[in-house]
């Protein structure tokens, strides 16, 4: 029974961030660990309300009144046996999820929210990761292309219900993003590392360094093959000096200070020294944010056309339990730089062929299309600019994709019999949560294909969309 009182008596608090100035110094994760003390007065502010919207507002389901009362009385071994049963990796998504279950949390009409992701980043930080083998093979071969979340979640699932899956990855190590797309500061590789050595001792097979190009000729070798294969085209811009020397996708950018950590490349997009532009006011921004800070950069400035948002939840436009339109600080807001909102990039200027400046104007909004306010024109320096505007959608080469998606069937099935598609290659550039769900209920289709028995859980079909007005 939860306690009746919990929310009355404990205010919704987070783990402490490190110092700004210690944490700018290196790449280690920004939050410390918290105490069991913090995580006990947290979980007790869940109501197991009688209708928890929390379910809906993520897409895996989690149950997340029944593992917060099992951490109030600090059963985290019970807790997570609840949190592995929808949510393979919650280590990850404790850490990057935006956390839409906190936004449907029944609290936060009139109070703030459960802190959520904050305990079940904790449940999956001090879960076993001993492998779970199955206790049967069927005899059936699944190649996974991809290993992003949708691939990886997908991959557990089928090796543990006894298919031999290979999961193939174009870089040259396994993790997708979660490796060279999310900063350290956010996700330590140890982390990531930690399930991969589960994954291996559960079967799963990763040959990295493969660019997958003909589907039909690896369908030939399978039994079934998933398409996990992610949507990194960077969303691209027209605007007069573009071609510009230092105008870089913010991928690009990141994914360079991931490998110069992790190896030691020294990043031909560096910031040291450097005047930052980051044109979006979104995730990707606040980690390039975050990584110029740490490379030493003169100055950082981020754009974002539309106006400053809302500190609290506008009722009219955003009705609760849907996803609000907040204004969102993240960790690196706090270390620095600066937020120039209700603006648009009009040309890069540039000498000798390298971008030295940014010309912006104040702008109106309406419809998602941006008119310039007459007499609001200024320049800002930049020796550095970043792409931060979101993924035009899938950039591998496998002939199914339409316009940037690759569609699917009721069952996740492709046009090719026996290929599937999960993530954000399916569904375009989305959360952390929704790749997880769809990796886990192509593997329940897949399952059902090859003629295996029993069921896997699908959380989510192909046409299922978050909660929205």
């Amino acid at each position: 029974m939860p306690d009746p009182k919990g929310f009355l008596t404990h205010g919704r608090q987070t783990a402490p961030r490190r110092p700004v100035p210690v944490r700018i110094s290196d790449w280690r994760e920004v939050y410390l660990p918290a105490s069991d003390e913090l995580l006990t007065a947290q979980a007790s502010r869940c109501m197991d309300c009688g209708i928890p919207f929390c379910h809906d507002g993520c897409p895996l389901g989690n149950r997340i009144p029944d593992w917060n009362d099992l951490v109030r009385t600090g059963r985290y071994d019970a807790a997570a046996e609840q949190l592995y049963a929808t949510n393979n990796f919650p280590e990850f998504t404790g850490r990057l999820c935006p956390a839409p279950c906190e936004a449907a949390c029944v609290l936060g009409i009139a109070s703030d929210a459960v802190t959520i992701k904050q305990v079940e980043q904790a449940i999956g930080d001090r879960a076993s990761l001993a492998p779970l083998l199955p206790s049967l093979s069927t005899g059936r071969r699944v190649a996974v292309v991809g290993s992003g979340p949708a691939g990886l979640a997908a991959a557990q699932q089928l090796v543990r219900a006894g298919h031999a899956v290979t999961v193939f990855e174009r870089d040259d190590a396994p993790g997708g993003l979660l490796r060279y797309g999310i900063p350290d500061f956010k996700l330590e590789k140890t982390v990531l590392e930690a399930r991969l050595d589960q994954l291996r001792a559960e079967g799963v097979v990763f040959s990295c360094g493969v660019e997958v190009t003909d589907v039909a000729a690896l369908r030939a070798e399978f039994d079934a093959v998933l398409l996990a294969v992610g949507a990194l085209a960077g969303r691209e811009v027209d605007t007069p000096g573009r071609q510009f020397s230092g105008v870089h996708q913010a991928m690009e950018h990141l994914v360079e200070a991931n490998r110069w950590i992790a190896f030691g490349e020294q990043p031909a997009i560096d910031a040291a020294g450097k005047h930052v532009v980051i044109i979006g006011g979104g995730d990707t921004a606040a980690d390039c944010l975050g990584v110029a800070h740490r490379q030493g950069a003169a100055s950082v400035t981020q754009l974002d056309r539309y106006p400053v948002p809302p500190t609290s939840r506008d009722g009219e436009r955003d009705p609760w339990p849907t996803w609000p339109w907040l204004l969102r600080d993240y960790a690196a807001h706090e270390e620095g730089g600066e937020r120039a909102f209700g603006v648009a990039v009009s040309e890069f200027e540039g000498a000798d062929g390298r971008v030295t400046g940014v010309r912006i104007d104040e702008v109106t909004v309406v419809d998602r299309v941006a008119t310039p306010v007459p007499g609001t024109t200024r320049v800002l320096p930049a020796d550095l600019v970043l792409l931060a505007i979101g993924f035009a959608g899938t950039d591998s080469p496998l002939g199914l994709a339409q316009g940037g998606r690759i569609p699917a069937a009721d069952d996740w099935q492709t046009a090719v019999d026996g290929v599937f598609v999960a993530g954000d290659a399916h569904r375009g550039a989305s959360l952390i949560v929704w790749a997880i769900a769809e990796g886990r209920a192509a593997a329940s289709s897949i399952h059902s294909y090859l003629g295996a028995p029993g069921a896997l859980p699908a959380p989510v079909s192909p046409a299922s969309r978050a909660l929205a007005v």
